[in-house]
């Protein structure tokens, strides 16, 4: 029998609701894909804001569509709603990113310590929307929607993140778990230390972009400097990002700036832990 899980939804209300107006939370025990429920809801007129999380997810999507596998208890699995008027849009799951990771790991381990007893994994990002432990393991992953009306956009964000070891078995690279960060932390405190942070982040990057945040994505960045190949075949050396977001390649062409969501970038040696 599955404990029921005690989720401090009152809390993350009172520190969102004099940020965002009409937010609303809600935890549902299982549904087909938060972001799916949130971008249907707003197709019908329903854009207030909105945080939902999902116990169980029966159709959970990755990037690309690639499926999010859940369980009940074993990942944070939530998405936050919200109408959202940047000036520039270039930038924004990075902008999550830092957010989420600076959340969950506030100051980074010392480079060059294997996690463990005493020597917690490093949160990492990798372009452009995974979170990443040291040892490039998966820690969860971000899916920015969004859907328009007239003038009005609402941005639909979606993160999934591994509360609990899980098995790796079919997947391109290992996974990785918050008890490879803090052992004992739960889905419930993470989703209490993300949201908060993550709404002030939003509106921020609403009124100044992604650029104040280049330095801070970049002390994460886990590609930078090393060899990388892109979809399409081409191979680089990964140069950090740029003020819009984008990243930069040097390839046999030159330097490139890659900014399509659709190109897949991955590394192709493991660093040191």
């Amino acid at each position: 029998m599955t404990m029921a899980i005690r989720w401090p939804a009152e809390a993350v209300w009172e520190a969102v609701a004099p940020l965002l107006p009409g937010f609303t939370v809600e935890i549902l025990p299982t549904i087909d894909s938060t972001n799916t429920e949130l971008m249907r809801r707003a197709r019908a007129g329903r854009c207030e804001p909105t945080l939902l999380v999902a116990e169980q997810q029966t159709a959970g999507r990755g990037r690309m569509g690639r499926p999010w596998q859940s369980d009940v208890g074993a990942s944070l699995m939530m998405s936050l709603g919200l109408p959202l008027a940047p000036k520039d849009w270039s930038g924004l799951s990075l902008a999550v990113g830092v957010s989420v990771a600076e959340s969950l790991q506030p100051v980074l381990p010392p480079l060059g310590k294997s996690s463990g007893p005493g020597h917690p994994a490093r949160v990492n990002l990798k372009w452009p929307n995974d979170l990443w432990l040291s040892g490039d393991r998966k820690l969860g992953g971000i899916l920015v929607e969004t859907a328009s009306f007239g003038t009005a956009r609402y941005v639909v964000i979606g993160i999934g993140i591994n509360v609990l070891p899980r098995s790796g078995e079919g997947m391109s690279m290992p996974p990785g778990s918050l008890q490879d960060v803090e052992p004992g932390l739960t889905a419930p405190t993470a989703l209490l230390r993300i949201v908060p942070p993550l709404v002030a982040m939003l509106q921020s990057f609403e009124g100044y972009g992604f650029a104040p945040l280049q330095a801070r994505f970049a002390a994460r960045d886990v590609l930078q400097g090393r060899a990388v190949t892109l979809s399409d075949g081409t191979a680089g050396t990964a140069h950090g990002v740029g003020e819009d977001g984008a990243l930069r390649v040097h390839t046999a062409g030159g330097m490139q700036a890659i900014t399509s969501s659709e190109i897949s970038v991955r590394p192709s040696a493991v660093p040191p832990v």
